[in-house]
């Protein structure tokens, strides 16, 4: 220390500032400023997507809406963010959180409106905040809503050098009595399931386990694709399956959806049924992903915990009448989904149970698991 300042270099007597507590204004300024034409890429009818203001403004009635529901969801991407700042990648992970906020609205029959986002850090830098909220307006095109704001909070102390946190919330509308509740589920229904992309947001602290526990390389070629490195492999963005599944809803040819999160096929497809209806999930109906077969074979995990942990290659079920099965599904891959037949809807105990019967998971045969909501 020199004389005249003292032990942080500050002149004596100085007044404190924020950037002394390691909170910088201009940082935050500038950080809105690179990011509001990313918003204004978003804009759609009924938002004008600027930021800057207190709150951001949404007109249904702009929208095309004359008696909605709003519905509403929030959302994070839990310890996928580890992998993600571990291996510097920023770019995707904010389509992952649009996707699992957007698709729990698309299941209620909702289109999402508008999206807002909070981004939490030690200290902006590197410039990670943008290319994390470039992915989040990336999956706000891709679902249709707008960006209309957010917050960048920046908290010394709060979190290790490198590290943030992501929530996002959505809000969106369906006609009123245009929502789906479940209560068109009956026996005889078909369900399909559309194709995840790969482990999508849930399951990562498995993940990062089984990682650690056998010492994967994640910078080299997967050992169940040499064509792509493991870790881009498990930082595959969640789908946004919205933009697939509106015209079929409007269409009234959909009964229900069940978005496959965290509880797996067992505990979410129940969430849609009527009481009295069991969905029978025929786990031989669709080829297990390489990238999960590797999973279950590197944690020697068994097929119920499968089933209720990872969405096994499915992130989407539709319950729909066996009369509009086909039509759905042929508009399904027109839209660019792979589409599986998964199984069917019963009389019995409002639940799920998934079976299989040939050595495709892990080698296990004849296996049953059953989850009653």
């Amino acid at each position: 220390m020199t004389s005249g300042t003292d032990d942080r270099g500050r002149p004596e007597g100085s007044g404190y500032t924020y950037a002394d507590a390691g909170v910088s204004i201009a940082a935050g300024n500038a950080l809105v400023k690179a990011i509001a034409p990313l918003a204004r890429a978003t804009a759609r009818p009924g938002a004008t997507s600027e930021l800057g203001g207190f709150g951001g403004f949404f007109d249904p009635r702009a929208a095309g809406y004359t008696d909605p529901l709003l519905v509403a969801a929030n959302d994070g991407v839990g310890t996928k963010l580890k992998l993600a700042i571990e291996h510097d990648r920023h770019d995707s992970v904010g389509i992952d959180l649009v996707a699992m906020c957007v698709n729990d609205l698309i299941v209620q029959g909702a289109e999402p409106l508008f999206f807002l986002d909070y981004f939490a850090t030690g200290k902006l830098e590197n410039g990670v905040a943008e290319r994390v909220i470039a992915g989040i307006a990336e999956g706000c095109k891709m679902a249709g809503c707008a960006l209309i704001g957010g917050e960048t909070a920046e908290m010394p102390g709060m979190y290790a050098p490198g590290d943030y946190d992501l929530a996002g919330f959505c809000v969106g509308a369906v006609e009123r009595g245009e929502q789906l509740t479940g209560d068109k589920v009956a026996p005889g229904d078909v369900l399909l399931g559309l194709a995840s992309s790969g482990v999508h947001s849930n399951g990562y602290s498995l993940v990062r386990r089984l990682a650690a526990d056998k010492g994967w390389k994640l910078t080299r070629p997967a050992l169940f694709d040499q064509e792509q490195i493991l870790i881009d492999a498990l930082i595959a963005p969640t789908r946004i399956y919205v933009a697939s599944l509106l015209p079929l809803i409007r269409d009234g040819l959909v009964g229900a959806l069940a978005h496959i999160t965290g509880g797996g096929l067992l505990e979410n497809i129940p969430r849609i049924l009527p009481e009295s209806a069991h969905a029978h999930v025929d786990a031989d109906l669709w080829p297990q992903p390489r990238l999960m077969a590797f999973l279950q074979a590197q944690g020697n995990i068994e097929p119920e915990e499968m089933a209720r942990t990872f969405n096994c290659g499915v992130g989407m079920v539709l319950a729909v009448s066996e009369a509009n099965a086909a039509d759905v599904t042929a508009r399904l891959e027109v839209a660019g989904e792979t589409v599986f037949p998964v199984g069917r809807i019963a009389a019995g105990a409002k639940g799920c149970t998934v079976r299989g019967s040939v050595e495709t998971w892990a080698g296990k045969s004849d296996w049953t698991a059953t989850h009653l909501a």
